[in-house]
């Protein structure tokens, strides 16, 4: 959903303001509406301890994400809200799709047209205004299209290259995800944030260096949660979201009805944690 060409992309209607457009009150109802979707999918949204996000006040941020999955862009939404509720999110959108879901426009998401250079100018122009005022957050998948988490060298869009020269003061926060399956049938939704490169330091480089610096960043990070990805271990995580847990229909009903019959407390998972983050 937030997909950003090479190019950098173009808003699709210049003349939408997506800070002046934005609304909280939407923000809240759509909130619940993701939360909805997320549970009914994945047994939870897990950070790892090292990966909870640490920022400093009084800088705008800029996320910049690997993309392995459509549920890339309802995890923005949901990790804004968990960890950034103070900070305005912004996201783009390719045109195409934006243009389908004119509603998105209430949750700070804007339209880019894709593969075009007078595109690249307006995005950057966008960006620009959304990173003006020192709380406002840019969210972004950096390759620019989907990419598998294993694919190296992990690819960084151009546009994304450009973005420290018009935000130097900005903070560049890398956000690795991954959605492994463990012990149950929901998926597992991990997510983690690395440390926050300035923004005057990355356009203080040539862009080859910079594209060099942002690669290393979001490979770190990603390489970093694979390892707590492979190890099953909830432990290593903080939960940030509960979602459905256990098998659900028939065999779920079968095993609650057994445990009643016995006098148990019905645990829906597989496998149960023996400790449950918080």
């Amino acid at each position: 959903m937030t997909r950003v060409a090479a190019s950098g992309g173009r808003r699709a209607d210049a003349a939408e303001d997506p800070v002046a457009l934005r609304s909280e009150r939407w923000m809240g109802f759509f909130h619940i509406a993701f939360r909805r979707t997320f549970g009914g999918s994945m047994r939870a949204l897990r950070v790892p301890h090292w990966g909870v996000p640490d920022v400093p006040a009084g800088r705008p941020l800029v996320v910049l994400a690997n993309h392995p999955s459509w549920w890339d862009a309802v995890m923005f939404m949901l990790l804004l809200r968990r960890y950034f509720l103070h900070r305005p999110g912004f996201m783009p959108m390719d045109a195409a799709a934006f243009r389908k879901y004119g509603f998105m426009k209430r949750l700070g998401v804007f339209g880019i047209e894709q593969d075009s250079a007078r595109g690249a100018v307006s995005f950057l122009q966008t960006a620009k205004h959304v990173l003006a005022a020192p709380d406002r957050m840019l969210w972004m998948n950096a390759p620019g299209r989907f990419a598998d988490v294993r694919e190296r060298p992990v690819p960084v869009a151009a546009g994304v290259v450009r973005l420290p020269e018009i935000a130097p003061h900005a903070l560049f926060v890398p956000l690795a995800f991954e959605y492994p399956f463990w012990t149950e049938r929901q998926g597992e939704a991990l997510a983690a944030f690395g440390p926050a490169i300035p923004g005057e330091e990355l356009a203080a480089m040539d862009r080859e260096t910079r594209a060099e610096a942002i690669r290393a960043a979001l490979t770190s990070n990603m390489d970093r949660l694979a390892e707590d990805a492979i190890s099953r271990d909830p432990e290593r995580f903080v939960i940030a979201l509960d979602g459905r847990r256990g098998m659900g229909g028939l065999y779920g009903a079968w095993q609650y009805m057994k445990a009643l019959s016995r006098g148990e407390r019905h645990v829906a998972e597989h496998a149960p944690e023996q400790k449950r983050p918080g």
